[in-house]
This record gives C-alpha cells, sequence and structure tokens, in this order.
C-alpha cells in the first residue's frame, strides 16, 4: 500500500478528498474536546455542566447519523463540501 493510499483511501471511501475529511473530522473533534473537558468539570464539580457533555455528544450523533456521504470520485475539483460546520 503507497503512503498516498494511506492518506486518501478512506476519504474517497466517503467521496471526499484529504482536506475535506479533515474539515469534517475536525469539526467533530472540536465540540468533542469541549464535551469531554465539561465532563472533566463535572466529574469534579456535579452541579457544573450538568448536561453539557452529554447534549453536545447527542447534537454530533445526530450530524453524523444524518449524513449522506457522496460515492467516491476522482477529480474533486468540482465537488462542493460534504459537510456542515456548524452545529
Amino acid at each position: 500500500m503507497s503512503l498516498k493510499t494511506l492518506f486518501t483511501e478512506h476519504p474517497d471511501s466517503v467521496g471526499e478528498t484529504y482536506f475535506e475529511h479533515m474539515g469534517v473530522a475536525l469539526s467533530f473533534a472540536w465540540p468533542l474536546l469541549g464535551a469531554g473537558l465539561a465532563a472533566l468539570v463535572h466529574a469534579f464539580l456535579p452541579f457544573l455542566c450538568v448536561t453539557t457533555a452529554s447534549r453536545v455528544v447527542k447534537q454530533l450523533y445526530a450530524r453524523m447519523t444524518n449524513r449522506t456521504p457522496r460515492p467516491a470520485q476522482h477529480g474533486a475539483g468540482d465537488r462542493m463540501l460534504a459537510w456542515d460546520p456548524v452545529i
């Protein structure tokens, strides 16, 4: 398996370029990081961030399960973004 294939096989399988897929992954990573921090705060101060982590996880789950991956395409120049960065 070539080095290029390692970086492009999965993004291509969901119809995204490497950078489109990076954007999608980061659009999930940042809220998850925030939810994790909220859960950490909640662990020590249970009166704070009572529903924050679960709310974020539910929103991200809804986003992920409602995504419609595009078929793999080559020549991505005319494709639009396959993700919505707004949660």
